[in-house]
Order: C-alpha cells, then structure tokens, then sequence
C-alpha cells in the first residue's frame, strides 16, 4: 500500500511569515548557539576555520590546543617549514595543501598587513585558502562584523530543504539568503542551522518526527531515505 506524501501547507517558503517564526523557534531551541571552534584571537580563528575544511570542529580543537601554544603569530606560520607544519596539523586531513596555504597566509599578513590579521571581505580574500566563508567566520566571530551569510554543508542542506533556495554553490546561497534574512539575523542563524543541522535535520536521516519545524519545512517527511529492497541471494546447489 503507497503512503500518500505529506502535503505543505505553510507559509510560502522564503516569506518573512515562514523565515522570521524559523529563526524565532531556532533561537528558543539553541540559546546558546555559537561559534563551535576554540580561538582567542583573529588569527587563530583564521587558522581553525582553514583547518575545519574537510574536518570536524572537535578535531580541529583537539589538533589547536597544542597548536596555537607552538604557533603564536602570523611570522610563526610563515617561517616553519612545510613538512614540520604537515606533521603538526596532519589529524585534520588534506594537511600538505592546508600547511601550504596556512604558510603562505602568514607570510602575506607579515608582508601587508604588518602581522595582523585584515578585518575587511576584500583583503582577507586575498589569502591563500580564504574564500567568502572562512572570511565571514572571521569577521562576524573574531570582529563583530557582518558583511555575509557563513555558508557551510549544515547551512547549504538546510535552507535547500527550507527552499529558500536550490542553489548548490555556496556563493549563490549566500546570496540568496542575504535577501530574505534580515542582516540582524545573518550571523547568530549560521550557528543557529548548524547546531540543527548536526542535532536533527541529519544529511541522510533528518529526525523530522522530532523536529519542531516541521510545519514550516517543505521537506519535513519527505528527505527520508528510501528503503532499499534486497534481493535474496541465488544459492548454489550443494555438490553431489
């Protein structure tokens, strides 16, 4: 017997009426909702965001604890040699490319910007490894401004499944999104979907039955995975 797919009938996606009682709800589920990754300072915070590419924020926090003791400034970076580097941040993965990038980064914030790391979208792209999340990590977290919506997997899944929008590449997402979050809203909900993301609204296995979304989600039931029927295995018949 087929079961009928649920039927939406909220608010139309991507509405203030559907966006603001979202946010509303997120907020009263994560208050404490955050930046999940441990700095004290701008530049640390660049390094653990490079370093979350690929990898959990509670690896890289492990990998930072000893890290950020060894590495204290942008000039440490930019004078260790590649293969110690490599060594040091091997457990977050793709750590050749990440120690190249996190090197050439120290060298250009020595060289430019006199050991600080830049607190503008324009600049901070042009490190290597920075594209527009790692820059909004930065500059929401470390120095409380807004000039973007951070645009990670947790976040890209979610507001597909919410269809405010079906764009795949994350620019375009944070395009998108920035015209229908209020700016108020942009940096507190990155953290706010992620925490979700990682709490019920899982990539394969949404816990939708325990979601308190789901009369506003379009999606809600319906990003299950399918069942998968096997077939039986063909049996050989026993030797005589």
């Amino acid at each position: 017997m087929n079961v009928a797919e649920p039927i939406y009938t909220g608010p139309t996606p991507g509405s203030p009426e559907q966006v603001i009682p979202i946010i509303a709800e997120l907020r009263r589920l994560y208050p404490q909702a955050a930046c999940s990754l441990d700095f004290t300072n701008p530049l640390e915070l660049l390094v653990a965001t490079q370093l979350s590419a690929q990898c959990t924020d509670e690896r890289v926090n492990i990998v930072t604890k000893q890290l950020f003791k060894k590495y204290t400034s942008a000039a440490d970076y930019a004078t260790v040699s590649q293969e110690e580097l490599e060594q040091d941040i091997k457990p977050t993965g793709f750590y050749r490319n990440k120690a190249k990038n996190l090197r050439a980064t120290g060298q250009r914030i020595v060289d430019i910007y006199d050991g600080e790391v830049p607190h503008t979208m324009t600049d901070l792209l042009t490190l290597s490894g920075v594209a527009r999340k790692t820059a909004n990590v930065v500059l929401g977290n470390a120095f409380g401004i807004v000039e973007g919506f951070v645009v990670d997997t947790h976040v890209g899944r979610l507001v597909r499944r919410f269809q405010w929008t079906q764009q795949e590449d994350p620019v375009k997402v944070e395009q998108e999104l920035m015209k229908i979050v209020p700016q108020k809203d942009w940096l507190d909900l990155s953290h706010l979907l992620i925490f979700h993301g990682r709490a019920i609204c899982d990539a394969r296995r949404p816990l939708c039955e325990q979601c308190t979304l789901t009369h506003l989600c379009p999606s809600a039931f319906k990003a299950q995975p399918k069942a998968v029927t096997k077939k039986p295995r063909a049996t050989r018949a026993a030797s005589s």
